[in-house]
């Protein structure tokens, strides 16, 4: 019998997660000396899985026919169409559909509700809201204007991450937007820091439209952008009183990598850097709180600003050699050699930075197709997710279940990485718990949750909900917002309030989330159009083991244990009550379904 779903969750504790990558699919890879080999592979090298590989690396796996498609291709043409986009058009793409959430009185927009609420005092408007000259809550609509922003930008880029997860499944460019989910964990930001949806949506254009150009020119952009200078503190970074944030991360963790500067090359950065910061969207030089004084940096010495910095940086071998090191890590495989990341380092300084060359010369090596490359990598989880809507043949993100939701729920939600460093890879992506949800997810394609409820549709947390309780069942804001006695009742002192404030933070959380839901588009919530059945007919199979043999293949990278087909195969024969599909072909999408829940629940399902 199958393990249950559940019980999958012990079969897989972190430190084995190596070990799934016994048993590829016969002729997936090549032959074990290739392993750290660039030498190209040729056209009689050049199959079916092979492409399907290289397109699992290079986007978000395939169907069958767009895989067929690319292993028709010489492996120098099938690289040139991802690397290159020769032969493909992405013009057509839908840009962004904004809500038109964003009012001009918002910026500068204040760190806190105390400093929103002291400007109001102080200048007699914040926000563009100007306050009350008389009666109760002076201040309140500048209070609901200041939450109504944070929950609209929450929503809205929420709606970037589903405007994104479409482009990764439909996009004829995927590696465009494989490398910007790259340089999103990379040069990460989030918006609980930045709380500005415009701006992760200009970095994320960024990447797209400079992720496959040059390091330096995208470096440069990045520490220029509205949403790095934000959520790197730029504002605080002036003459006398430099911060070190910016400096610090962009060397540790954008180029250079731990131990290769000095704690004073980091001060003398933050120098460097001092005056850059934004105005809404634009990048400003602030003249008078830049430091124009002589610098040290990397045993360099001169009047530097930001500009020179990145120079002197992209001048060190070691930052060619840790750039291309995390591309190939993301791409190939954790393990790599000291000495393959020095050749791959040269690859990337010899072509001056630019991004492509470095691309196709690991794309078309022998090491990428060796063994210990292919299926070796676990899916992230907005890969696992995309992959598998691509391998399903959706047009569409579906709405049900929640795009993000679930990713978030297994530990990477879009525009939220949880530090400056982006999200952990590999086998962090997966303990017993996190296999179950992923299973679960499975679950929520193929048989749709019927109480699902719209998380953009049912905003804030469980204080804003109570506030909406009490006000629907009759109370006034004041008694509405206080805090329960023991016995469970409003304190009647309380019912007077209302007079005597100038404001009231629970109720302004709670109207600028209706103010959010109001003005925000809602996210389309359709569920997946599956159809398993037409699937089967259409490949022309004609018992239960071509039907197993084929949605393994399908959407399975790394075969499961002899022992597990076997088992699926009998699950199949034994719901169905035949092995004939002839005879089937009226009832058996349930079945085909229950087969690829459990299909997808296999420890070997999050390889790629």
């Amino acid at each position: 019998m199958l393990p249950s779903v559940k019980s999958l969750s012990t079969l897989i504790p972190a430190a084995l997660v190596t070990a799934f990558a016994s048993v590829v699919f016969a002729g997936t890879a090549g032959p074990t000396p290739w392993q750290n080999d660039l030498t190209p592979i040729t056209a009689a090298d050049w199959n079916y899985d092979f492409a399907a590989h290289l397109l699992e690396r290079a986007g978000f796996g395939g169907t069958p026919e767009e895989i067929q498609a690319l292993s028709k291709m010489t492996p120098a043409q099938a690289v040139a169409r991802l690397v290159r986009f020769e032969g493909t058009d992405a013009s057509k793409l839908p840009a962004f559909d904004e809500s038109g959430v964003h009012d001009p009185g918002l910026e500068p927009f204040p760190p806190s509700r105390p400093a929103v609420t002291d400007l109001a005092k102080a200048k007699g408007e914040a926000l563009g809201i100007k306050v009350k000259p008389s009666g109760n809550r002076r201040l309140q609509p500048v209070v609901d204007e200041f939450f109504y922003w944070l929950r609209a930008s929450v929503l809205e880029t929420n709606r970037v991450a589903y405007w994104w997860a479409n482009r990764m499944l439909t996009s004829p460019q995927p590696l465009r937007e494989k490398m910007a989910l790259f340089w999103h964990g990379h040069f990460a930001s989030n918006e609980a820091k930045v709380r500005d949806y415009r701006k992760l949506l200009g970095q994320l254009q960024l990447f797209e439209s400079q992720g496959t150009g040059n390091f330096r020119d995208l470096t440069l952009a990045v520490a220029q952008g509205p949403a790095m200078l934000s959520f790197l503190d730029a504002g605080v970074n002036v003459k006398g009183a430099s911060n070190e944030n910016f400096a610090r991360e962009i060397m540790e963790l954008f180029t250079m990598g731990v131990g290769n500067y000095t704690e004073k090359d980091i001060r003398e950065a933050a120098r460097a850097f001092t005056g850059w910061n934004y105005v809404d969207l634009q990048f400003v030089v602030n003249k008078d709180q830049h430091d124009d004084g002589e610098k040290t940096f990397l045993g360099k010495t001169g009047r530097f600003d930001g500009v020179d910095v990145v120079k002197i940086i992209m001048d060190q071998p070691v930052t060619a050699e840790y750039i291309a090191g995390k591309i190939y890590r993301y791409f190939v495989r954790q393990d790599l050699s000291p000495d393959l990341q020095k050749k791959l380092g040269v690859v990337l300084r010899q072509n001056n930075y630019e991004i492509k060359p470095l691309l196709e010369t690991i794309f078309l090596s022998r090491d990428f197709y060796s063994p210990a490359s292919v299926g070796t990598r676990i899916y992230s989880p907005v890969e696992l997710a995309v992959s598998t809507y691509k391998k399903l043949g959706l047009t569409s993100i579906p709405g049900v279940p929640d795009f993000n939701s679930v990713t978030g729920g297994l530990g990477q939600q879009l525009f939220s990485p949880p530090t400056v460093a982006g999200w952990a890879q590999g086998q962090a992506w997966i303990t017993p718990g996190l296999l179950l949800e992923r299973a679960n997810f499975a679950r929520d394609i193929l048989f749709p949750d019927i109480s699902f409820l719209p998380p953009d549709r049912y905003t804030g947390g469980g204080e804003v909900r109570r506030v909406a309780q009490r006000i629907r069942q009759g109370m006034d804001i004041s008694t509405a917002t206080q805090d329960e006695t023991k016995d469970g009742e409003t304190a009647e002192s309380n019912k007077n309030a209302d007079r005597d404030e100038e404001f009231n933070t629970r109720y302004g959380s709670f109207r600028g989330s209706q103010m959010a839901i109001e003005r925000v588009k809602p996210i389309p919530r359709e569920t997946a159009q599956i159809h398993l059945s037409k699937m089967v007919i259409d490949a022309q199979l004609k018992t239960t083991t071509d039907v197993v043999d084929y949605m393994l293949h399908r959407f399975m990278r790394v075969a499961p244990t002899d022992g597990s087909r076997r088992e699926l195969i009998a699950f199949l024969n034994q719901d169905l009550g035949t092995t004939d599909i002839s005879v089937a072909q009226t009832y058996m999408e349930q079945s085909l379904r229950l087969l690829l829940h459990l299909i997808m629940s296999q420890p070997e399902y999050q390889l790629g």
